[in-house]
């Protein structure tokens, strides 16, 4: 059977599959809807908010920028498992303790504020469209590659899938399909690990693979190969950092605090019957995530060696069989997911230093005299001959190492679940803020259940389109934009969040006041140099003290908390009732008796 036919199958039974959990476990109430009925068991839990973390950026793009960023890629292992860690003990369990549904239900009822709450709404879109955007490109990417259709036609056939089981199902529906989900993404990323681990250094094990000898005669261990490899074509070694210190520290921080902000991930806590069920399924949960996240460091080295031996120095017009270029760079080339210009006109694949040009730009359907794709661009002396996109090296891995057509297959239906498991969370939360905190709970107050069910899944139909706007037209890898609504949440509702758990005395004004400054600050940053906009030069020596747009959530986070308590400080004291509620919120159940014996 061909690789292609069975990756046809394998997506297509993973789709079935997923549908036909949401049918299923279709939602009948809002309650359902919302947090499944709040009676998730906790190892589900875990598992659905394994799924739920680990979306495009930890299956496809994190371990594409480590294999390329080397030490610098180090930031999102980091930021992201710490992060996790953080909302685990710091906030999750008092919020389930609330007893809400949504983080603008909390924000509204403890700031007793419904401006806060359709400030937390802003915010929550914010963040959710900016991530959502990485999770559809990653669906672009994955069908382009696997199913031989553009991107754009990915993208369509991924909005497709999550209309069904996400409209359907809702939390419910989502809940148990990420649980399947899970078990797809992790299969599918450990596998290919491990082969490529044993065919390199000969360790079953990629987290101990990382740290093995080469099985090239050469007495070096992957990394130290790594670095004389890359050194010795021009690079910078790969353990060593490019980036400052300040803004590794930055960068660490905002996807951190971002995390512990998450929306589509808080309310995963809402789902379960118990507060104490809420810390066992985070316990699960950190468990599951960290199968990958241990795994990534070692998927990205091991990417890289593989390409640089296959790519660099072949010759592009011999087939794969004749030791030319391999066929897994011509198909990406293909679809504009690696450029290749012949600046020497010497037929053979140079891989070396120099910034890369962009090898997404427009084809202009000839070719050039070596064969390769001519881009409306064009490379100057000082660009490498070759770009590619970061977000191809998890899927391609198994294609440079030529493993059997079954794992390439198990690669694709993998990265397809991490990807539609987070857009599902993600356009959940949009949905259930715009139904259930702006029509329910501040604009319409009288609508019955049925219609806000009905609001909810007309809303997420909404989220569904305009996500599939941004996966098409994204604003950089999948893990680059999905860094960026980390720094959002980290600026906007992380602080909110925690002040409004550990801060009785912080009031309303102080919290929006907060809320606003850190977004609007952070959204300015960004859009300043990412944007087209105002044509400012992205580099590091125009950064506000050093730090890049992905890490300038974490200043974002301090003009929040520093507004917040200035502006709570010289206005009305937080009701007596509040405190009492948030008093209640920390102090376990029994508590006051227990100190009175």
């Amino acid at each position: 059977m061909s690789t292609q036919l069975l990756t046809y199958l394998t997506v297509g039974f993973s789709f079935v599959l997923y549908i036909g959990i949401a049918v299923w476990s279709r939602a009948g109430s809002t309650k359902d809807f919302y947090v499944a009925g709040g009676g998730v068991h906790p190892i589900a839990n875990g598992m659905a908010t394994a799924a739920d973390w680990m979306s495009a950026a930890s299956f496809i793009s994190m371990a594409g920028i480590i294999a390329f960023a080397g030490y610098d890629g180090s930031v999102y292992l980091m930021g992201w498992t710490g992060g996790y860690v953080l909302l685990a003990l710091l906030l999750a369990p008092y919020l389930r303790k609330f007893g809400q549904y949504t983080v603008p239900d909390f924000i509204g009822e403890r700031y007793y504020s419904g401006t806060a709450r359709v400030v937390a709404v802003v915010c929550l879109i914010a963040i959710s469209f900016t991530y959502i955007a990485g999770q559809m490109r990653g669906v672009g990417v994955v069908f382009s590659h696997f199913l031989n259709i553009p991107i754009t036609m990915g993208v369509l056939v991924g909005m497709a899938v999550v209309f069904f089981y996400a409209v359907l199902g809702g939390m419910k529906g989502i809940t148990y399909t990420q649980v399947a989900q899970y078990c797809v993404l992790i299969f599918a990323y450990m596998t290919p690990a491990i082969f490529i681990s044993m065919l390199i250094t000969g360790n079953p094990v990629p987290q101990a693979g990382l740290g093995s000898e080469v099985l090239d005669g050469s007495g070096l261990t992957v990394l130290e190969k790594l670095d004389a490899t890359l050194l010795d074509l021009g690079f910078t070694a790969y353990t060593l950092p490019s980036k400052s210190m300040i803004d590794i520290f930055a960068i660490t921080l905002a996807l951190m605090v971002g995390t512990a902000g998450l929306p589509h991930v808080i309310v995963r806590f809402f789902t379960v019957p118990k507060v104490s069920d809420a810390r066992v399924s985070a316990g699960y949960a950190l468990v599951f995530i960290a199968l990958l996240y241990t795994t990534a460091p070692a998927v990205g080295a091991f990417a890289r060696i593989n390409f640089i031996e296959t790519v660099n120095g072949s010759t592009y017009a011999q087939s794969e069989d004749q030791g030319g270029t391999p066929q897994f760079f011509k198909t990406f080339e293909d679809i504009g997911l690696i450029g290749w210009v012949d600046k020497n006109s010497d037929g053979i694949v140079q891989y070396g230093p120099g910034a890369p040009f962009d090898g997404r730009a427009e084809y202009t359907g000839e070719r050039g005299q070596s064969g390769e794709r001519l881009l409306t661009n064009n490379p100057t002396a000082n660009h490498n001959e070759v770009n590619v996109d970061r977000d191809i090296m998890v899927l391609a891995n198994p294609e440079i190492a030529k493993l059997p057509g079954w794992v390439i297959a198990l690669v694709a239906a993998g990265g397809i679940a991490a990807a539609l498991s987070t857009a599902a969370g993600l356009l959940l939360v949009i949905s259930s803020s715009i139904s259930h905190d702006l029509l329910k709970k501040t604009f319409m107050p009288d609508i019955t259940d049925k219609m806000e069910l009905l609001a909810a899944r007309g809303a997420a139909v909404l989220a569904i389109a305009v996500a599939g706007y941004l996966g098409i037209n994204p604003p950089g890898f999948v893990a680059q934009v999905v860094a960026l609504a980390f720094g959002l949440a980290a600026s906007s509702l992380f602080p909110a969040i925690l002040m409004g758990i550990f801060m009785k005395h912080m009031n309303r004004e102080g919290a929006i006041a907060g809320m606003v400054s850190g977004l609007l600050f952070t959204v300015s940053y960004i859009a300043y140099f990412k944007s087209d906009w105002f044509g400012a030069v992205n580099t590091a020596e125009h950064w506000m003290l050093g730090i890049s747009p992905e890490g300038i959530g974490s200043i974002g986070m301090v003009i929040n908390f520093v507004v917040a308590m200035t502006v709570a400080r010289f206005t009305k004291a937080t009701p007596a009732s509040v405190q009492a509620l948030v008093d209640d919120i920390r102090i376990p159940a029994g508590a006051g008796s227990a100190q009175k014996h």
